[in-house]
Formats: structure tokens, sequence, C-alpha cells
């Protein structure tokens, strides 16, 4: 089998495809995780998918984490990812990316991502640099790293985009994500966002929301 550059979670999806590649989601953990924490949320998802859970490459206080905070302008809720990091897991996860098509007969046209926290600022900035790979992504209370807040590449008009945020999130205040939805739309990407009560995790209404836009995208 290929190898894939960073340890991961893979399920099958419970639907037969009669032997032809079928659609997946690749899932990005969240800061202190690992590659099971959002496999609920994946298990969700429509039956026919692949769901390849990647675990971020540096372990944090038991879990994983995808980058080290930049912490220069100020606290928390200004931080952004260290440059160096950043590169180097963008990087890591596109190659595994391309190595899981192969490894586990994926549909390469029919890819999603789905990221929580740092899995959804490392989702948005995979989309902004590759959008042709990926067919839709789901970002939750994540926001857009300052590194790739400016680019305008082609391909991302009309791409399909989910932005959820909490209400009530102070690890990544709702300014933050209202902020990349902003942005995606100046883009002219196929945004929907949500609001949903609670803080920085994934309640029942947010998941729902989650799983009809993941349902009307592979349908």
């Amino acid at each position: 089998m290929t190898e894939i550059p960073l340890e991961h979670v893979h399920v099958a999806p419970d639907e037969e495809s009669g032997g032809e590649p079928a659609p997946a989601v690749f899932v990005l953990h969240g800061r202190g995780a690992d590659e099971e924490d959002l496999l609920p949320v994946a298990a969700e998802l429509p039956d026919e998918l692949h769901v390849v859970s990647l675990r971020a490459p540096d372990p944090l206080q038991g879990g994983y984490t995808w980058y080290e905070l930049d912490l220069s302008a100020g606290g928390l809720e200004s931080s952004q990812p260290d440059a160096d990091d950043f590169r180097r897991s963008l990087d890591l996860i596109g190659e595994s990316v391309e190595r899981a098509v192969d490894a586990y007969g994926l549909d390469a046209d029919r890819l999603g991502l789905l990221g929580f926290s740092q899995g959804a600022i490392t989702s948005l900035s995979l989309l902004l640099e590759d959008p042709d790979r990926y067919a839709w992504v789901v970002a939750l209370h994540g926001y857009l790293a300052e590194s790739h807040a400016d680019l305008d590449p082609d391909g991302i008009e009309g791409k399909p985009v989910f932005v959820g945020a909490g209400a009530g999130d102070r690890v990544i205040p709702e300014s933050r994500t209202t902020a990349a939805v902003e942005r995606f739309e100046t883009l002219d990407a196929d945004v929907a966002s949500g609001s949903f009560p609670g803080g920085h995790g994934i309640g029942p209404q947010e998941l729902d929301a989650v799983v009809e836009f993941v349902a009307s995208r592979t349908a």
C-alpha cells in the first residue's frame, strides 16, 4: 500500500461502490485532539463517503497540534499560525491526500475537507492554495489565516464552503469566523454559514447543518 505521511484512521463507506472510486472526506482535528476526535461527526455524514481522519504531526498535551501559535499580535484571540509549522502541515496534508487517493481508491474529483478549530483554519488555507483539488469544505470554529487572506485563486468561484461559528466561542470569537465568511463571499465562493449556540465545540444544531450541507454536495 502507498505510504501516507500522516498517521490516520480510514473508515470505508457502508455502501458498496461496485469497484468504482468513491468520494471521501478528509477530517482535520483541532489543537490538542487526535484523529479519533471528529469520527462521531464524520459518522453522521453520507454513507457513501470514505472517511480519512488525519493526525496532526506534533504532540501536545496528550493530543496533537498542526502548528504552534504566533501570539505576537496579542493574546489567543489574535493568534495566527506559526508560519513554518503551518507550511509544513499544509504540505504534509496535501501529500497525504494525494497518496490516500491511490491507497484507498478514492474519487479524486469528489474529495471534501472537514476541519474544526486549527483543522478549520488549515482547511480554508488548503482550499485557497488548491481549489481544484477539493469539491467542498466544512470549516467549523476557525478563521482565515493572514498568510492566505489575500489569495484570489482561479477555481474558487462557486466552490461550496460551509463555515460554522459558536455564538459563545471564547477561543475563536465569532467575529473572526465572520471575517472568513465575508472574504469567501468576496471571492464568489458558494458560502453557507451559521452561528450556533454554545462555545468552542460542535453542538446538535451545528452538526445537523453540516450533515445537510455535505449531503447536498455529495448526492
